[in-house]
C-alpha cells in the first residue's frame, strides 16, 4: 500500500483518547470495547497520512496509552499532556509551532478542546473534542490552518 504522507509546515495533531470504561483511579481507566474499535479506526486513517518524522506524545493515563498503542508506532509518554495538563503544557511539550515536522498529542478533555479554541479563535474556550476524534492543525507562513477534523464515526 502506498502511503500518502502530508508534509507541509509544522503540524500539530490533537487526538482525544477513545471511549473508556468508568473507574477509579481516573488514570487507570481502560478503553471500552467501543474505545478499542474507535482507536483502531482512527489509527488506520492516521497511518496512511502521518508524516514520517511525526513525534508522538501520549498522556500517561491508561486509556491514552491504549489509544496510542493502536497506531503500532513508537511514542513517548509525556506527563505534560496528561490529565492535569494546561494549554501551555501541551505547547511546551510539543515545542509547537517552533518544531518543524509533525507532533501528535494523545490526550484529554477539556485541555485539547481549549487548545483547539485558542488556535482557531485566538482565545481559550471550552470546545469539545469527541472521544476518539482528531483535529489536525498546520502552522504555515505565520498562520494556523485547520487541515482536518474527523472522528471514528466518520471513517
Amino acid at each position: 500500500m502506498t502511503r500518502n504522507k502530508i508534509e507541509l509546515g509544522a503540524d500539530l495533531l490533537l487526538w482525544r483518547h477513545a471511549d473508556a470504561e468508568d473507574g477509579v483511579p481516573d488514570s487507570g481507566r481502560a478503553l471500552s470495547k467501543k474505545g478499542f474499535k474507535q482507536a483502531k479506526q482512527m489509527a488506520a486513517w492516521l497511518k496512511t497520512r502521518l508524516p514520517g518524522d511525526c513525534r508522538i506524545l501520549v498522556s500517561p493515563a491508561k486509556r491514552a496509552q491504549q489509544t496510542a498503542a493502536s497506531l503500532e508506532l513508537p511514542y513517548t509518554t509525556e506527563p505534560r499532556v496528561g490529565l492535569q495538563a494546561e494549554i501551555a503544557d501541551i505547547l511546551a511539550a510539543s515545542d509547537w509551532p517552533r518544531r518543524e515536522g509533525a507532533v501528535l498529542v494523545v490526550g484529554h478533555q477539556p485541555t485539547l478542546g481549549q487548545l483547539a479554541a485558542k488556535l482557531l479563535a485566538g482565545e481559550q474556550s471550552d470546545w469539545t473534542i469527541k472521544k476518539g476524534a482528531l483535529w489536525w492543525f498546520c502552522y504555515r507562513a505565520g498562520e494556523v490552518v485547520l487541515r482536518a477534523v474527523t472522528s471514528p464515526e466518520l471513517l
